[in-house]
């Protein structure tokens, strides 16, 4: 069952908090407020709340709390949940070829509980949208995109869901094994009932659809053309990855004869429609085409230090103008599944670029804020806390033991461990309080989970 908004009329009221707008003038409020009305943000400022308001159904004291946005995470894969911890020492190309044939026995209901997971460990780490990247469809797992949907509908997830796919298999020089990928036709047909059936477009909108072709080395290059041609005519966005290792830099030469900047320039691939995970291999003429076209990157640090891909070059991309946000990537990569982890690791992994300055705390909030929300599309929305904006706001407590000595309450976000979340509205909804969800039992995830990843591993032997 859905999460329904709170009613157009019911005020809720935020005060005493340090408040980080990360609006275009990065304007901060060291004891200020905010009013929430109905599923929007109506008022933010310093100092009290206006008196007189009428239908204040909730106060808060936020004493000792920073108010942030909600996190956005711009990439992930949320059935990876299950199959945490597995092929722990390797590479990419190599993780990837040990855990394809185990992904190839999901089905809808086994990704009904793992997006659950996922979906839940992002709300908990302050994450208020989220986009999920899924690209395994087996033949006989039934209606996985829609049992997706609806895991994440029942928390209460603010939700892009990522019609992936993949038609390049070993026979044709890709990567997954044959039984993985699907048929184009078949392909591009599910993507557009994807979009007519779960594409919500109206301002506020809890679920977007974008088609999401996994990546070079698993997908045909008429695939690619034939996806970008598909979003654009049904106005929807379009994402993969790009630039993620050296070896997928020497798989595409190799295979297009250019590196996969050029390549996804030459199939219609860089644009303010498109977003790309990780790029971590780009040099100067390829951030200046994304800089040029508007083409966006999701960061997904952890990730790329977890299968040892490298290091994103953020601050050049963010020097030129390129849209990034931040990402988790799967759970089979970044086995904690928290994108409020992230702006520490973003923070610490940019700086080995050379510099302290490289990012900044505030540069590494924006970055997990409206950095998200500008690469999903969704910035005149969400990402800022704003007057008209949607209420997707994270309570951060910033006054006990790990944080209370840290006078900068962003730095204490940023550089300090992940604080304590006292309440996480999304839509105006407190879908977490105290750390804990409000909307489904946690205990009852872990245990559907837990059943899951067992019944997966045992599928595979």
């Amino acid at each position: 069952m859905a999460v329904q908004p709170p009613p157009a009329d019911r005020r809720t009221v935020v005060e005493n908090a340090a408040i980080a707008t990360v609006d275009a003038h990065d304007n901060e409020y060291a004891r200020g407020h905010v009013v929430l009305l109905g599923n929007r943000i109506e008022s933010v400022g310093d100092g009290p709340a206006p008196t007189r308001l009428d239908n204040v159904v909730r106060r808060i004291d936020a004493e000792g709390h920073l108010v942030t946005p909600g996190l956005v995470n711009t990439h992930h894969h949320f059935y990876q949940w299950i199959t945490r911890g597995l092929a722990q020492d390797d590479i990419l190309f190599d993780w990837l070829v040990a855990l394809y044939p185990t992904w190839a026995r999901i089905d809808d209901r086994l990704v009904h509980a793992a997006a659950q997971g996922s979906a839940a460990a992002l709300l908990k780490s302050g994450c208020t949208t989220a986009a999920d990247h899924h690209y395994v469809f087996p033949r006989h797992g039934g209606d996985i995109l829609g049992a997706e949907i609806e895991a994440v509908r029942e928390l209460g997830l603010r939700f892009t869901a990522l019609r992936g796919s993949m038609d390049r298999g070993e026979k044709d020089g890709g990567l997954p094994p044959d039984h993985a990928v699907e048929q184009l036709d078949a392909i591009l047909t599910a993507s557009e009932e994807a979009v007519d059936r779960h594409h919500d477009a109206s301002p506020g909108s809890m679920l977007q659809i974008a088609l999401a072709p996994c990546s070079p080395f698993s997908v045909s290059t008429r695939l690619m053309r034939e996806s970008a041609e598909l979003a654009r005519r049904k106005g929807v966005r379009l994402h993969t990855h790009g630039s993620e290792t050296a070896e997928e830099e020497a798989f595409c030469r190799e295979l297009f004869g250019m590196g996969p900047t050029d390549y996804f320039d030459s199939v219609g691939w860089l644009g303010e429609d498109v977003w790309m995970a990780h790029c971590v291999h780009m040099n100067d003429s390829d951030i200046a085409k994304f800089a040029e076209t508007g083409t966006g990157v999701a960061h997904c640090p952890s990730s790329n230090a977890r299968l040892a891909a490298g290091i994103a070059r953020v601050p050049a991309m963010l020097a030129a103008g390129v849209p990034v946000g931040l990402g988790v990537d799967g759970s089979a990569s970044n086995e904690s599944g928290e994108l409020g982890t992230e702006l520490r690791t973003a923070l610490l992994i940019n700086r080995l670029h050379g510099s302290p300055r490289a990012l900044t705390a505030r540069r590494a909030l924006r970055l997990g804020t409206m950095g998200g929300a500008r690469v999903l599309g969704r910035q005149d929305e969400i990402g800022s806390i704003e007057a008209g904006k949607l209420a997707d706001l994270a309570l951060w407590k910033v006054d006990g033991l790990l944080h209370s000595s840290i006078a900068d309450p962003v730095a204490a976000l940023t550089f300090g461990a992940l604080p304590p979340l006292t309440v996480l509205f999304v839509n105006g909804n407190a879908v977490v309080e105290e750390g804990r969800l409000t909307t489904v039992s946690e205990d009852r995830i872990a245990l559907a989970c837990a059943r899951a990843a067992k019944d997966l591993a045992a599928r595979s032997i």
